[in-house]
């Protein structure tokens, strides 16, 4: 998923340095090239006119695997989504009820040919017809497809069916065109950038002149139908095989003095960041074709935030860091040194960790949520806009109203770690949010757990009256209340915005007894009662 790198250049041309030369290949596995369907969206959108008008605006998306253990179901993984303004996603293949609970969103969906089905597809047009009416005809409009990516990284992943790429594409726009939808829905491939050689400096760049029977037609294919050229960018595995040439703050966007600053020799122009300089090598590679009015769309970059021993730099931190900047810099349409101004849209990889996938630690640790919805970091978004509901500068909680009634205080609560399915344990004896041991700082955890868990939809923190929202964080000692953010940038105990599809209990009792003798009413009494009143 990554270029070839060329160490020696890049010592001599970029950073004064002196190593060995090390030609460097820094490859992200695959599962095969299909991972069944892989914050955020950073969807504040700029009008934008890029190349010959195909795309109009910048966007992030973000990729969407299903190698989970515990995988969401299809509506809590639109639900989080929603919440949390995703208006771009790309999908590993074509779920069917995925795109169902997609319908009527507006979300913005790339569907894909897996590439166990290229082979068939690109040798059979009725068999590339049959898929798109099955995948595609038969949801839109109501589900709002825009791309579709067929096959993944093919030429490095699936060589052998590299020869029938091209038609692959052709035969699916044909039915595209059948149906009246090419306009509509674009049809493109994803690379890895590894296709790319001599990629330092970015104006010498080349495609593997081995793949040019592909690459040349596949060019002219996206030019004629005004498609763009799918790449998938990941400046983490070109930092790692470096062996220190390139600086982490040069691969995490963070700014460097201009003696630091990687310098084209050819074209003078200033590389401040390893994204800027793939996506550049891309762009020159294009014209060394011939080609030079196909824009760009990242189909995948991000950061790990975790990994093994010899991952060192796969950390929470340098992966907040990372996805941070890419969207801050998308969004702000600084475009690259070759094409300023000319954002490139990205989809980030990924959306949720997917610890079935196979490999390293840090293969399972891409993801900006786990399986229940929480954020693994909170993004360092201030300055680029509301681009996520759980961003630093949306921080809201929803706690008990000062001088509510104490007997609907209780009843709330009852209901909240009852029928509202909120996780409670942390209130019971002995646990961090025990103690003050009153209705009042017990009810302001439950209903602030449940509002967090419901995304903060409107009317989520009412209980009948007797709760308010509030914008200072309720959390005290050890106690850290759902939605806190931590000194890290970690969201601390926060409760699930999308529940798993397999939870069943809340893990704590339906009805609290306090020491101070507020209430003694029995559980089954209040559980009976709670059901009438608040569900």
């Amino acid at each position: 998923m990554v270029m070839v790198l060329e160490i020696e250049r890049w010592k001599e041309q970029a950073f004064p340095l002196s190593i060995n030369s090390i030609p460097v290949k820094a490859m992200k596995a695959e599962a095969s090239g299909e991972k069944s369907l892989p914050l955020l969206e950073a969807l504040l959108i700029f009008p934008l006119t890029i190349f010959n008008g195909n795309l109009n605006y910048a966007f992030i998306g973000v990729n969407i695997g299903t190698d989970l253990s515990d995988m969401p179901s299809q509506t809590q993984v639109v639900a989080l989504l929603k919440a949390q303004n995703i208006r771009h996603v790309r999908l590993y293949n074509a779920d069917r009820a995925l795109l169902l609970a997609l319908a009527n969103t507006g979300i913005q969906v790339t569907v894909s040919v897996p590439n166990d089905q290229l082979l068939g597809i690109g040798q059979s047009n009725a068999t590339a017809a049959k898929w798109v009416a099955r995948n595609v005809i038969s949801h839109v409009p109501t589900t709002n497809i825009t791309a579709i990516a067929v096959g993944s990284e093919v030429l490095t992943a699936l060589p052998n069916a590299a020869p029938v790429l091209v038609s692959a594409l052709k035969f699916i726009h044909s039915a595209l065109v059948a149906s009246n939808l090419d306009g509509q829905i674009k049809v493109s491939t994803p690379h890895s950038s590894s296709i790319i050689l001599d990629s330092f400096p970015p104006s010498q760049a080349f495609f593997n002149r081995s793949w040019d029977p592909v690459m040349v037609p596949l060019l002219k294919f996206l030019q004629s139908t005004r498609s763009y050229l799918m790449l998938n960018v990941y400046p983490y595995y070109d930092y790692m095989q470096s062996d220190g040439v390139i600086p982490l703050d040069y691969a995490l966007f963070r700014p460097l003095p201009p003696s630091k600053e990687a310098v084209d020799a050819n074209t003078l122009l200033h590389y401040t960041n390893v994204f800027d300089a793939v996506v550049d090598a891309a762009y020159f590679a294009m014209s060394y074709l011939n080609i030079t009015n196909v824009p760009i769309v990242v189909t995948e970059s991000g950061w790990p935030s975790k990994g093994d021993s010899s991952e060192s730099d796969a950390t929470v931190e340098n992966a907040n860091a990372y996805n941070s900047n890419l969207i801050k810099h998308v969004l702000n349409n600084t475009g690259t040194p070759k094409h300023p101004g000319i954002a490139v849209s990205t989809y980030i990889y990924e959306l949720y960790n997917e610890d079935l996938r196979p490999g390293s630690v840090s293969e399972k640790n891409w993801g900006l949520f786990d399986a229940n919805g929480i954020p693994v970091y909170i993004l360092h978004l201030i300055g680029a806009g509301t681009v996520l509901a759980n961003d630093t500068t949306n921080q809201t909680f929803c706690v008990a109203m000062e001088g509510a009634d104490l007997k609907m205080l209780q009843a709330a609560l009852d209901w909240a770690c009852g029928s509202g399915k909120v996780d409670c344990s942390p209130l019971l004896q002995g646990h961090p949010c025990y103690e003050p041991d009153n209705v009042v700082s017990h009810s302001s955890y439950a209903f602030n757990a449940y509002f967090q868990r419901m995304a903060k939809s409107p009317g989520t923190c009412d209980f009948k009256g007797v709760a308010t929202i509030t914008t200072t964080d309720p959390s005290h000692g050890s106690c850290a209340f759902p939605g806190s953010i931590g000194k890290n940038g970690t969201i601390t105990n926060y409760t699930s915005l999308a529940p798993s599809a397999n939870s069943t209990t809340s893990g704590c009792p339906s009805h609290y007894f306090y020491r101070s003798g507020f209430f003694t009413t029995s559980v089954m009494i209040g559980v009976l009662l709670l059901s009438a009143v608040f569900l």
